[in-house]
This record gives C-alpha cells, structure tokens and sequence, in this order.
C-alpha cells in the first residue's frame, strides 16, 4: 500500500475507535434508541440523494438494516447507557469476529481452519478475562448486551456476504435508511415521547456536532474511504487495520473520559486482539470453491471478496 493509502487506513480506525467517545458523550444529550435513530437518519439525508439506485436487492438492505441498524446499533447504545465504558466496548465489541466465523461455518459452508479455531478461542479468552474484569466493579447486564450486539453484527456480516454490494458505500447509506422508523417507533414505546421530546427540545451545537459525527465522519465518510481502499488493495492488507480501532477507542477513552485501563483489562485487550487477526486474517475452506479474503469493518459490512489468487506483480505508481 502506497503511505497516503496506510495513512487513510489508520486514520479511518482512528475515527472508529474515538466514535465510542462520541457516543458515551452523546448519551449525555439523547435516550440510547433515539439517538441511533437519529444517527441512522441523518446518514441516509441527504447522502441516499447522492449515491444513485441501490446495487442489491431490497431483501439484503431490509435485512442487513434491522439486524445491523436496530439490533447491533440498538443494543450497543443501550449497552452503553446501562455503564459498559466506552474504551471496553470498543474492544468488546470485536468478537463480532468469533460469531462472522461461527454463523458462515454454520449457514455459508465456511469451515474454519486450525488457525482461525485456535484465533476464535483466543478471543473467547480475552472476552472472558475482560468479562471477569467487569463484573468485579461494572454492570454485567452492559456488558452482556454489547456481546449480543457483537453477535448481531455477526449475523449483518454473514448477510452482507451473501448480498456482495459492489459499492460499500451505496449499500451502507441505502441500509441506514432502515432503521429510522423502527428505531423512533423502539423510542417511543420504551423511551417515552416525553424524554424524546425533551432531548430534541434541548438540541444545541453540541449535540448537533455529535450527529454529524457519528453519522457523516464515521458513516459516510469512514465508509467512502474504506470502500476505496478495498477497491484498491487485497481485503488481506486492508483489513489488519480495523485491530487498530479498539486501541484507539481505549487510548481516547482514557484520554478524553477518564477511564482506567486495569492490567486485567490489558490481558483480555492482547487476548482478544490477537486472536481476532488469527480469526480475521486465517482463510476459512469452503467446499468446491476457493475461500473468501473479506475484511470485516466497524461499521458492520463485510468486503468484497478477493479470490485467493497470486498477488498481481505491481504497476508504476501513476502521477
């Protein structure tokens, strides 16, 4: 990769992995459902203007949107509100690896390699020294929630894989427009028209801001530039750098909320980052047919497929 490519790459996991930031402050200004809801709206308007007629059928983006948009989303932010810090779900979170792999071995016919099996109890590892790091001063409930949001990512990856959008961007902004009425309808309902109101009524700068980020820098144009670089590289190069996205969302925690980082908490991060690059980057066998190369990314899509075929021999940068 060229060192404006790797410079995109990272900054792109830097962006992922502060948006946790974002989100624990944001939960400060809106109720967990309303705010996905408004996070997924203000993705799709006016961006759904702009990226031209979906390039898959409508039964991928409906169901790559309630499972990613009200499931994943859902649960995470109510994770969050219920105590799970933000650094800790950043890691947390990264299991969606062990449950890609689990859920394609089980309806894609992907059989996991020794590597990956060895990657995916690693990980397992690290979510249970982390698990039993939180539960000796934190809400088990949180953290049991962010595991279950991990989980549906899981099930959004294994549908993404099977929908194989063209166009990572085109796909993620027509399934942002998903969950926006689900979501309000999940507000109202458990959150209560007058909280919501009373958020929206107290809506300043700051909270405006906090919008745009998560929606347009993190959706549109974390996306965007992760599209283009699958576009340009092998998902096998891309895709190590999401593993950088939980140190940044840990370090920025840190940084800008104050959270501690336990020597525990260290143990389960080495654990669950390590054996998330054996799970991630370790090919899976499918019968009849060469293994998939994908790269999953924060945001909940998967990358297009890259046959496992000799890497071409370079051409000249171009000027």
């Amino acid at each position: 990769m060229r060192p404006l490519h790797i410079a995109l790459a990272a900054l792109v996991a830097a962006v992922w992995g502060v948006n946790f930031v974002v989100i624990e402050v944001g939960l400060g200004h809106f109720p967990p459902l309303l705010f996905s809801a408004l996070r997924f709206l203000v993705a799709a308007l006016p961006a759904v203007f702009f990226v031209g007629r979906p390039k898959v059928a409508w039964k991928w983006i409906a169901g790559v949107g309630l499972v990613l948009g009200v499931a994943k989303f859902g649960l995470l932010f109510i994770g969050m509100d219920r105590g799970m810090p933000a650094g800790l779900s950043s890691l947390v979170l990264q299991v969606q690896a062990v449950f890609t792999a689990l859920f394609a071995a089980l309806t894609l016919g992907e059989r996991p390699g020794r590597i990956r099996v060895l990657g995916m109890g690693v990980a397992l590892a690290g979510i249970g020294v982390a698990a039993v790091d939180e539960g000796a001063g934190g809400p088990v409930l949180a953290f049991v929630l962010v595991i279950a949001a991990a989980a549906c990512w899981g099930v959004s990856n294994v549908l993404t894989r099977k929908a194989a959008p063209p166009d990572s961007l085109n796909f993620m902004v027509w399934v942002s427009t998903v969950p926006v009425l689900p979501l309000l309808g999940l507000s109202l309902v458990f959150e209560g028209w007058d909280r919501d109101v009373d958020a929206l009524a107290a809506l300043d700068w700051s909270g405006a801001a906090i919008i745009v980020y998560v929606a347009w820098i993190t959706t549109v144009f974390g996306f965007g530039a992760w599209g283009f670089l699958l576009r340009h590289h092998p998902a096998s190069s891309v895709a190590p750098f999401t593993l950088l996205v939980p140190v940044f969302g840990m370090s920025s925690a840190a940084l800008f909320l104050g959270e501690s980082v336990s020597p525990l908490r260290w143990c389960a991060a080495a654990l669950l980052v390590g054996g998330v690059a054996l799970t991630s980057l370790a090919g899976a066998r499918r019968p009849g047919r060469a293994a998939s190369d994908r790269a999953p990314v924060p945001g909940g899509t998967a990358g297009p497929a890259e046959p496992e075929t000799p890497e071409p021999v370079p051409r000249p940068a171009r000027t």
